[in-house]
Order: C-alpha cells, then sequence, then structure tokens
C-alpha cells in the first residue's frame, strides 16, 4: 500500500472499471468496421461484465456494495449543498454507476435480438418475430447514442473534480488507493477478497455459458 494511502477500490472493481472501457470502446470500433463476429463476441464479455458487477454489488468490499452507495434522492441534495463526504462513490456518482449499469444491460439485452437484415443476428434473434426484432435492433442503436452521451457527462464530471475540485479520480481507479486524510481508518478495506471474486467470476462465466448454449439454433444462411 503507498504511504500515507488507505485502500479504497478494490482490484476486481478497478479490472472491470477498466475493461468495460476496453469493451465500449470494441464495441463501438467493431460495430463501425462491420466486424460483427468479434463486435458479438464482446456483446457475450460485456453481459459476463454485467453479470459480475451486480453479483459483486452485493458480496464485495465495502465500497463496491450498492447498499454503500445508492441512496435515495436526498442524498444527492444533502451532497450539493455540501452536508455529505463520500469516501467510496458520492450519491451524483452513484447515479452515474446505477446509470450506466442499466444503459449497458438494455444495450447487450437488445443485441441478443438485434439483426442487420443481410448476415448476422443475435443468438435470441430467431425466437422473436421480424417486427419485434427490428424494434430491438431500433433501441439497440438508439440506446448506443444515449451510452455515449452518458460517457461525455461522466468525463465531464470527472474534469470537474480534477481541476476544479482538485479531487484525483482517475489515479485512484488504478491503484485503489486514497489519501489516507480522506480515508477514516474503518472506512478503508482490508483486502480486495481475490478468493470471493473468483467464485463470482465463475458463476458469471457459467450464466454466459448458459445464455448462449439455450439460445435457438441460427437460420442456415446466418454467417457468424
Amino acid at each position: 500500500m503507498l504511504k500515507d494511502f488507505r485502500l479504497v477500490w478494490d482490484l476486481p472493481t478497478r479490472v472491470f472499471h477498466w475493461l468495460l472501457v476496453l469493451s465500449i470502446i470494441g464495441s463501438y470500433t467493431t460495430a463501425k468496421l462491420d466486424l460483427m463476429p468479434w463486435h458479438m463476441r464482446l456483446g457475450e464479455l460485456t453481459i459476463g461484465m454485467l453479470i459480475f458487477r451486480v453479483l459483486w454489488g452485493l458480496v464485495g468490499p465495502r465500497h463496491a456494495r450498492f447498499s454503500n452507495f445508492i441512496k435515495g434522492p436526498g442524498s444527492v441534495l444533502q451532497y450539493l449543498k455540501g452536508g455529505i463526504k463520500s469516501v467510496g462513490h458520492n450519491p451524483l456518482g452513484a447515479g452515474m454507476v446505477v446509470l450506466m449499469l442499466l444503459l449497458l444491460a438494455v444495450q447487450a439485452t437488445t443485441g441478443l435480438f438485434s439483426t442487420d437484415d443481410i448476415a448476422y443476428v443475435g443468438p435470441y434473434n430467431p425466437s422473436v418475430s421480424h417486427a419485434l426484432a427490428e424494434q430491438l435492433t431500433g433501441i439497440h442503436h438508439k440506446n448506443f447514442n444515449i451510452i455515449l452521451a452518458a460517457i461525455v457527462l461522466h468525463l465531464c464530471a470527472i474534469a470537474y473534480y480534477t481541476f476544479v475540485k482538485k479531487e484525483r479520480l482517475v489515479p485512484a481507479m488504478f491503484h485503489g488507493q486514497k489519501p489516507a486524510e480522506d480515508v477514516p481508518a474503518h472506512e478503508a478495506i482490508p483486502s480486495s477478497q481475490l478468493w470471493k471474486a473468483l467464485i463470482v467470476i465463475a458463476v458469471a462465466g457459467g450464466c454466459v455459458y448458459w445464455l448462449w448454449h439455450a439460445a435457438p439454433p441460427p437460420p442456415a444462411s446466418i454467417d457468424y
């Protein structure tokens, strides 16, 4: 641990964060370059990561748990008035976490049923009507624009905290540490609970494996 710093963000949460960043970039790139097999693989990875994060939000270390940072609207108002100081996610950051998880869940779910009407379909496309698949595909495309807007908002917030409030949020998401003066001893986490993370990863991987293998067989004309 760094001198005069205390651990706040566990390693699994940090790895999830940066893998999600890379997954979003990769999904956007593969869609634009029409690399649909890779796009679908990234979608599979994203679903696995979302399952992991939901489970980790229930059983992970203190600051990874939803119960630690998801509060009511009143906490947001108190934070804006300066009445709340958060070690982990502040109330606004917590809202962004929930928003991004929901948006990515919509993106991944609609992708399971999507189609380009030419060569590629999502694994569960054969289980719905063509009209419904078209609607879900439309949502899949429009929702990604909302995700991009949320990312821009997130980056603007990071810039504000970095340059105006002088809080270094980005480095903490790499090494997991925050200055000891900002983290009471009882708020720090003793470890990243990696053994528990491995179990959660195995469960998430098993869910994805089942999801893909439970899908109906694709039409003979579809190329993966």
